[in-house]
């Protein structure tokens, strides 16, 4: 199991470079970035699409992808390096490449009349034909797409008529090639082309889905078209609201016949069309930069809740209330397709557009699009990551929420490095490739400064004194490395003989260490790396361990003590350039690649005995020491740098309990982000922190219930006060429209209905404003009706008659009609009144409102817990087990929260957490020491497991395990035995054979277990449960303790030849129990699992325990159909209800299963990062035979594999490696 932890990834955003580098099928859509692609899978579940694998098998810029039109897991891919690749996105492996293609495939489209045919084509042909498998594989020529007299910028299969194919070219032509049919070679030119040699390209080129001949086809500036390939003749031109608008990509929607889409190519506008107008149907302003390229989904998500219809009521009279039917204006005549529109930007921006909603999806803005050089953390905030990129920006990324806050302006070439300023000056500086180094104003987000000393050659380094801020250091492929003011002062300029890749100021205050190498003796060679090494750094705590990153596309980290690497990352998929940690968090680290990615990773699991000696409470010296001490071999890891040591002083500073503040600061500095420093606040608030306390970053995470109305409020009233700047906001800022909006949705989820009116009535949205005033009061309603009529009436509108007539304002009404001199309607309006027909409203108050109010509130109160398990959940399938948590101690579910940490492994946390909660979070709290005990038990740790075991009440059975488990001498075994307080082992034997003599099994097993033959425990305990098994009605609780006990024989007894058959039955019997735990704590992934698990043992060993094949057979049969319901994942799946046979048996299971010792720890475990792609090794799980997601957990043969989430579920319930060889699974 890896000891590095992925728990973040920053994907990049979309490439401008080529046209069709975004495509979709079915539930999936994929992008290309320069060198990778970006599969997003849509989540049933949650209705959302999710990152599903990042291809990047690529060394040079991918020029196009298509998707496979007869199968959903196959997509090809091209690239500038002449190579062609078929994927398999569900196996997510390259299934075959066509290498030295004769020219770069610059556009790539899979064969819609062939299953297995690739075709591609570069500048003006010829169009090449790639059969992949078959008889006829390989490549072939098209034999009349060649020779064209202008270069080909798209082409499109057609999707009906096998064969047909139209290209089109730069010069805004078209080129139509139909088997049997006439070929049209550079036809369809724009009119305003014709007789000219000015270029307007094809930029976009898709067939109607409706028709064999009608082409849709868009040209840069001329606009859009639809043709018909056959007569060559221009059907409808389609005009633009403006001449300014050019369009850059288009698409039909499918489930809209006659309806496309198009994307501008200035500026972020989508326009909806239907081939029978050649105006807009309607226009979304989606973003400030333009269309990159676009593709509409062929089948919308499903919605995540259903709306139910209303009955219709056949009987109709003169009271029934009528339905309504909307009112449309013209544009709005046309139904706006339900579609979602994949759409990509020339900055890089990717998403998902709901144009139905007229809401995004999903939106991943501001990414990179190329390689990534290099990664610093802000040096006053560790939630800031600026990355530098081959695209020529730099961008600022919160790592809380994974989203860029910032971007440079770019047009800088290739930025190698970056630096930030000391303390709170928020600008970087940036090294170059050919326009020197340069400073920003992340803050105002534009250039301060520009330095040149080192002309046009490529600067690789640059590093910010973080002593004098004035101070600047580059180093170039000059050969020189120049120090500088920020004044253009240059302080002083050394020559290398070579060019210079890297510079960095001392960090240390007191002295500089000078290494001399011209005695040609070598500390120490760290070999493992198959190529260049271009990333290093140092951990700021423990003085020994060093990250590198490769060009092998690994990153390694070492313990130079001995030259050995402790670990080896292999979810980069291309070069690892630069790495980066923060010394306030020093073991989460960044890392950037080629691979176009920036990755999060946490280095605690490296130090778990640190971490567990800081929860035991042990003292300072077994937690921090010095340099010197810490880099001698075999010492176990110190904390020597400058966090800990200040931690250390704050603590000693501290009068009272020191233990609760101990505990937080160490679990700050250790956890990785995503969520811990939220649940720290929650923690707080729960134990009565004063809200003024409160950091101010507070109200951006998940709140507690009672601060959300309030912080909500305040930040409505901020949206609504806050004057943009004189010269606007910057990128990205919303306008005064958008953030009155958005504080008027907030004030309608407050319940501030008013609030929420009159903000509608400012933007102007007075329908929306008075249909919901009703809910302030009818009164409130009434006068704003009152106001709207006088606002119509001031504008002249006929507008007004609803209004007056709906309040009964008659004379206002009358007198409108006579001052414009419609004298016969203003008699009407008289004459109704006078009959009564018009009546003004009178407004009652309800009776017993308090009674209401108790009941509302009961259901508002059950609602409110009801919607955060539901939101918690959502965190927890998306692997973020911390700010699942946070939702629970929101609402001051503290049960709830310990369980979802203990459920995503985060023991450390709970421990932490449940100790300064306290009584409220006890159980849960021991059953996290008993698992990190555990954990110790692998690190051979036993003092320490001992340790925390102690610190949990009724510990002597726990102590026992640890004890029995133990594999030292007798003398060793028995110094465990004296710290737990336990007999010796000579005394355990005599105890043992007594227990046996008065006929009391669990005692027999106990003390044989804690003597020098453990393995005459062994037939007693199995005897014992076979017998009770045998019985109908036996139930867990009664075996469990014993067969519990007997798992934890030392392992090097439980191997021996002469125990084989009592260890096969204890394999069985603790496979079937497991099985059963697994159905109560609902681990639904490894049940079939532990069955098979168990049956197999059955056929294959010499055993006689009462189970029965059949049996197994039968009880999971009927599991799986009495629980399919709760488990089906697919919309497809058919549900079969359960025999009565069947019903009988699950209920019968049911009763043997013992309940669960406390709320919430039931459901699946769910790891960080459980849901983050990567590039590692394809392992494939040996419980399921599919490709494993996420953390991997090896088997003890070094080559089985399974997920690390199963490992752990497995773990809980039985303790055996599922290869059956009798070793202990631990994946703690």
């Amino acid at each position: 199991m890896s000891q590095v932890r992925q728990v973040g990834l920053l994907a990049a955003g979309c490439q401008p470079w080529n046209k069709d580098v975004c495509a979709a099928n079915g539930d999936r859509f994929a992008y290309c970035a320069t060198l990778a692609i970006y599969i997003y899978q849509l989540d049933h579940r949650y209705n959302e699409f999710k990152l599903h694998a990042v291809m990047s098998e690529h060394k040079k810029t991918i020029t196009a992808i298509s998707w496979c039109p007869h199968n959903p897991d196959l997509f090809a891919s091209g690239s500038t390096d002449n190579l062609v690749i078929i994927w398999n996105v569900e196996e997510q492996k390259v299934i075959a490449k066509l290498n030295n293609t004769k020219g770069i495939p610059a556009c790539l489209s899979w064969c819609w009349s062939a299953d297995d045919t690739v075709a591609f084509i570069s500048h003006r042909g010829p169009l090449f034909l790639w059969t992949i498998s078959g008889p006829d594989s390989g490549v072939t020529v098209h034999k009349e797409a060649h020779s064209f007299l202008s270069d080909i910028c798209i082409f499109r299969w057609h999707t009906q008529k096998k064969g047909k194919v139209v290209f089109g070219h730069t010069d805004g032509s078209l080129s139509i090639f139909q088997p049997g049919n006439k070929n049209q070679k550079h036809v369809l030119r724009p009119e305003s082309l014709e007789g000219t040699d000015e270029e307007d390209p094809v930029t976009a080129l898709e067939w109607d889905p409706l028709s064999i001949d009608y082409l849709l086809v868009a040209n840069l500036h001329y606009g859009i078209r639809l043709v018909d390939s056959e007569s060559l003749y221009c059907i409808t031109t389609f005009n633009f609201p403006s001449a300014a608008a050019s369009v850059q990509c288009l698409a039909w929607v499918p489930s809209a016949p006659g309806m496309f889409v198009t994307g501008d190519s200035q500026v972020g506008v989508l326009r909806i069309w239907n081939v029978s107008r050649t105006t807009p149907i309607d226009n979304f302003k989606l973003k400030k930069t333009g269309f990159h390229c676009l593709h509409v989904l062929n089948s919308p998500p499903r919605k995540k809740f259903p709306v139910q219809s209303p009955i219709k009521n056949h009987y109709t009279s003169s009271t029934s209330e009528a339905v309504p039917s909307p009112v449309l204006t013209q544009n709005q005549a046309f139904s706006l397709p339900p579609g979602h529109a994949v759409c990509c930007f020339l900055d890089g921006g990717v998403g998902l557009y709901d144009m139905g909603a007229k809401k995004w999806d999903f939106l991943r803005d501001l990414g990179h699009v190329e390689t990534i050089f290099d990664c610093k953390f802000k040096p006053d905030d560790p939630n800031l990551l600026a990355t530098a990129s081959f695209d020529g920006t730099i961008k600022v990324w919160d790592i809380n929420t994974l989203t860029a806050v910032h971007t440079s302006p770019g047009n800088e070439g290739v930025i190698y490095s970056i630096s930030w300023a000391p303390g709170g000056l928020n600008c970087i500086a940036g090294a170059t490739s050919r326009n020197g180094a340069f400073i920003w104003d992340v803050q105002k987000g534009k250039i301060l400064q520009r330095f040149n000393e080192h002309g046009k050659n490529g600067i690789f380094c640059i590093a910010w004194s973080h002593k004098d801020s004035k101070r600047i250091a580059t180093c170039s492929s000059d050969g020189f490395c120049i120090i500088r003011t920020i004044d253009n002062k240059v302080l002083h300029k050394y020559k290398h003989p070579a060019a210079v890749f890297g510079c960095d100021w001392s960090q240390n205050n007191n002295s500089v260490r000078i290494w001399d190498y011209t005695q040609d003796a070598c500390i120490n060679i760290l070999s493992g790396h198959t190529a260049p090494v271009r990333g290093l750094m140092w951990n700021t705590e423990i003085p020994y361990l060093l990250v590198s990153g490769s060009w092998d596309y690994t990153i390694k980290v070492w313990d130079t003590r001995e030259g050995t690497c402790l670990d080896t990352v292999y979810d980069h998929g291309a070069d690892v350039y630069g790495l980066t940690c923060h010394p306030c968090r020093p073991f989460t680290m960044a890392s950037c690649s080629r691979d176009s990615t920036v990755r999060l990773w946490s280095l605690t699991p490296l130090i778990t005995p640190l971490q567990i000696n800081i929860l035991a409470d042990r003292p300072w010296e077994e937690i921090i020491g010095n340099t010197d001490n810490a880099l001698e071999q075999g010492t176990p890891p110190l904390l020597c740098g400058k966090v800990s040591r200040d931690i250390k002083q704050e603590i000693e500073k501290q009068s009272g309990n020191h233990r609760v503040k101990k505990l937080r600061w160490f679990s700050e500095c250790l956890s990785p982000p995503g969520g811990s420093d939220n649940l720290w606040n929650l923690v707080a608030v729960i134990k009565g922190k004063d809200d003024s306390l409160l950091p101010q970053n507070y109200c951006k995470g998940i709140m507690h219930l009672k601060h959300l109305t309030k912080f909500r409020t305040s930040e409505a009233q901020e949206l609504t006060t806050v004057k943009m700047s004189k010269f606007g906001g910057g990128i990205g800022v919303p306008t005064k429209e958008e953030r009155l909006k958005e504080a008027a949705e907030i004030h309608l989820r407050l319940g501030q209905i008013q609030r929420y009116c009159e903000l509608m009535v400012e933007l102007g949205e007075w329908d929306k404003a008075l249909s919901i005033a009703p809910g302030v009061s009818l009164k409130y309603w009434k006068k704003l009706m009152q106001r709207r009529a006088d606002q119509l009436i001031q504008e002249d509108k006929d507008d007004v008659i609803p209004y007056c007539i709906a309040i009964g304002d008659v004379r206002k009404l009358v007198n409108f009609f006579m001052s414009r001199g419609q004298l016969k309607e203003a008699l009407l309006i008289a004459q109704a009144a006078c009959e009564g027909n018009m009546q003004t409203l009178h407004i009652s108050t309800p009776k017993g409102a308090s009674y209401t109010d108790d009941i509302y509130k009961e259901d508002f109160n059950e609602l409110l817990h009801k919607v955060s398990k539901e939101l918690a959940e959502w965190y927890f399938q998306d692997g973020r087990a911390v700010l699942a948590a946070c939702c629970h101690l929101a609402v001051d579910d503290i049960e709830l929260a310990m369980a979802y940490l203990i459920r995503g492994n985060e023991l450390e946390l709970a421990v932490c957490v449940g100790t300064v909660l306290g009584e409220s979070a006890a159980p849960a709290t021991h059953y996290a020491l008993e698992l990190l005990a555990r954990k110790c038990m692998m690190i051979s740790t036993w003092n320490l497991a001992a340790d925390l075991l102690l610190m949990t009440p009724d510990n002597e059975l726990h102590l026992v395990k640890l004890c029995a488990f133990y594999p030292g001498c007798t003398e060793e075994i028995n110094d465990l035995h004296e710290k737990c307080k336990l007999p010796t082992v000579e005394e355990c034997m005599q105890l043992a054979e007594t227990a046996h003599t008065n006929g009391n099994i669990f005692e027999t097993v106990k003390y044989y277990l804690l003597s020098q033959e453990p393995e005459k425990a062994l037939p007693i305990g199995i005897d014992f449960i076979k017998e009770y098994i045998s019985s109908s009605d036996w139930t867990l609780d009664t075996i469990y303790p014993i067969l519990d006990l007997l798992s934890y024989i030392r392992t090097e007894k439980l191997v021996l030849h002469t125990c084989t058959e009592a260890r096969n039955e204890l394999l069985i019997l603790c496979g079937y129990i497991g099985a059963l735990l697994a159905i109560q704590k609902q681990y639904q992934s490894i049940v079939p699992a532990l069955y098979e698990y168990t049956s197999q043992l059955l056929k294959r060993r010499k055993v006689s325990v009462p189970l029965k094949l059949e049996h197994l057979s039968e009880e999971l049969d009927a599991w799986r159909a009495c629980t399919q319901s709760t488990n089906r994942s697919s919309e497809e799946f058919t549900y079969t209800p359960p025999s009565d046979s069947q019903r009988m048996i699950y209920t019968t299971l049911l009763k043997r299963l013992k309940e669960e010792p406390f709320r919430g720890i039931i459901g699946p475990d769910y790891v960080t990062g459980s849901n983050l792609p990567s590039h590692s090794d394809i392992h494939i799980s040996c419980f399921t035979g599919l490709k494993i997601q996420g953390p991997v957990f090896f088997l003890e043969d070094g080559k089985s594999t399974i997920s690390l989430n199963d490992a752990l579920m497995w773990a809980k319930v039985n303790p055996f490696s599922p290869l059956g060889t009798g070793i202990r699974l631990n994946p703690f």
